[in-house]
């Protein structure tokens, strides 16, 4: 009776997650341009509720879909960008594939729907095309840069001037000029590489990254009075942008996360140490006193 059981809990449990799957696909393909990705999305959508009707025959319960998660990646998809939703979906997908597994032998039509399953992310992965992910390469060049430069700059800037004000001054001007250098770069980069990037919005993706970076490193210093605590706050703020970037290309470019977040993180400490211990010997060294 427990077997049988757990089997009616999982088959309820398939039959919403078709369900709530058949929304989200649904409500993304109303949204999505060009009209070819609609129509993939609207034929996974049409599949998905194909699908929950089929476990509808084994439950035979009138099963709700989950409307918090409908609601949830709707709106990532909203903020973080088309393919990111879509790549969320796709894990769920994945998860959905190894719980069909489980009832090989008990559900006739399994087979074929798993086979279905990976058609979709087959056709998924195929119809993914965005813009912001078009010129990642622009914003990593911009985040990292500024993470690396700023880290460094500011700690360097902690040691020698021990005054929030000036390194707060200091560090935007420091941030503002090393953004429109890289900003220059990256345009005449992308225009001598003759790619399908359009050169200024290249640049505009490397510029606004960067001094989006540079606000929220230097932001602490802006607040609260103690230096060290700033510094602080500003390497924890760094380590969550890293963070908080590396995950969302991991998920939307299917990289791994964990090598890229120590290569850009073991950078920015690395360069955070070694200016800090620069300007303190800097400091020493000229006897200066601010």
């Amino acid at each position: 009776m427990e077997n049988q059981s757990d089997t009616s809990r999982l088959l309820e449990k398939f039959q919403r997650i078709e369900l709530t799957e058949h929304l989200i696909y649904k409500k993304l393909a109303a949204v999505v341009q060009p009209p070819e990705n609609r129509k993939v999305l609207e034929q996974i959508a049409s599949d998905e509720l194909r699908h929950a009707q089929d476990w509808k025959k084994f439950t035979g319960k009138e099963i709700k879909a989950n409307l918090g998660q409908v609601w949830i990646y709707t709106l990532i998809s909203r903020l973080f960008g088309f393919t990111f939703g879509i790549k969320l979906m796709e894990k769920g997908e994945e998860r959905a594939q190894a719980g069909y597994s489980k009832l090989k032998g008990i559900v006739p039509e399994i087979e074929k729907w798993i086979h279905d399953e990976k058609s979709h992310e087959q056709a998924l992965i195929g119809m993914l095309d965005e813009e912001r992910l078009r010129y990642a390469g622009s914003i990593v060049l911009g985040l990292n840069d500024a993470l690396v430069e700023l880290t460094g700059a500011l700690a360097g800037f902690t040691l020698a001037l021990q005054n929030t004000k000036l390194i707060a001054l200091s560090g935007l001007i420091t941030g503002i000029a090393a953004a429109m250098s890289m900003a220059a770069s990256e345009y005449l980069s992308t225009r001598s590489e003759q790619t399908a990037k359009q050169p200024v919005r290249a640049a505009l993706y490397t510029g606004i990254a960067y001094i989006l970076t540079v606000i929220l490193l230097i932001f602490p210093y802006l607040v609260f009075p103690n230096y060290f605590i700033d510094l602080v706050w500003a390497l924890v703020t760094a380590l969550l942008i890293i963070a908080v970037f590396n995950y969302y290309i991991s998920v939307a470019k299917d990289e791994p996360f964990r090598p890229r977040f120590l290569e850009m993180a073991g950078l920015s400490f690395g360069v955070a140490a070694f200016s800090f211990v620069i300007g303190y010997l800097i400091r020493q060294i000229l006897g200066i006193e601010v």
